[in-house]
């Protein structure tokens, strides 16, 4: 009896150690699914000028992650398909395997970091504030952390947790909808808000009345890089998207695309890295 337990207990414990020893692999069988699939799903946020965004009047999709995400579909050989997104939900999203790849600039941060794999970063941003051309006290950046003001910045976005780490004085607006960020500004509520070098493009095409103020060192070094993101435990697979981003870099498509949008002054070259 005692022999039979044991050997059950052994068997048990086999059984167990063998399914350990295959999770990791179970969990990185991504490229292979995507295959069999015949899909790429990407996850991305709509409203990112120059990056992800629905044009307003024709609703299409444009920017510089449209154009890549068709590229990377189109080197592993399978359909595209698009999952809409934002900063506050992504991680989730790839947790829950609503998507396979985040490709809308997400920016590196080490919180995040925990939750999800960064690939190697393909662009680079200061933060710029956006305020009105009539405010009486904000020209350079050191005016905003002054008592009295109000910064807004977007939930789930790198510029929140910034903001909230570094500012001394100033009070930290922190809103949903990105349009709440430009209602804050023109109905008085906020100061100035934060935003990175893709939307500043919008700011200067698309706002009369806003004013950019750069950074101090707006010629130096970019500390904020952004990169695609996949799910933890699949070396595999941010293997075969740091490919791509490689072979972007090297080939040119990397530059092309960004410069259909606006966005060459924020590329990382195969050089930066």
């Amino acid at each position: 009896m005692n022999r039979i337990k044991l050997a059950t207990g052994q068997s048990f414990l086999t059984l167990l150690l063998l399914m350990l020893a295959l999770a990791p692999a179970q969990a990185d069988d991504r490229l292979e699914r995507i295959q069999s699939a015949n899909q790429l799903r990407v996850c991305i946020w709509p409203d990112y000028f120059s990056i992800s965004a629905r044009h307003p009047k024709t609703g299409k999709l444009e920017g510089i992650d449209i154009e890549l995400a068709a590229d990377f579909a189109r080197d592993l050989g399978v359909d595209l398909s698009f999952v809409e997104t934002h900063f506050g939900r992504f991680m989730d999203d790839l947790e829950q395997d609503a998507c396979d790849i985040g490709m809308f600039a997400i920016a590196i941060t080490p919180a995040r970091a925990e939750r999800i794999d960064y690939s190697a970063p393909y662009l680079a941003s200061h933060m710029y504030g956006v305020t009105t051309k009539t405010h009486p006290g904000l020209s350079r950046w050191e005016d905003m952390d002054q008592p009295g003001n109000v910064i807004c910045v977007q939930r789930g976005t790198y510029m929140e947790s910034f903001m909230k780490q570094t500012l001394r004085h100033a009070e930290v607006l922190v809103v949903t909808d990105p349009r709440e960020r430009e209602e804050a500004v023109l109905s008085g509520r906020a100061d100035v808000f934060i935003t990175d070098y893709p939307y500043s493009r919008k700011v200067l095409r698309f706002y009369e009345w806003a004013r950019l103020i750069e950074p101090e060192d707006s010629n130096g070094p970019r500390p904020f890089k952004y990169a695609y993101v996949v799910a933890k435990n699949q070396p595999e697979w941010l293997g075969r998207v740091n490919r791509f981003v490689s072979q972007i870099k090297q080939d040119g498509r990397l530059e092309q695309a960004a410069t259909n949008n606006d966005l060459l002054p924020a590329v990382v070259f195969a050089q930066d890295n």
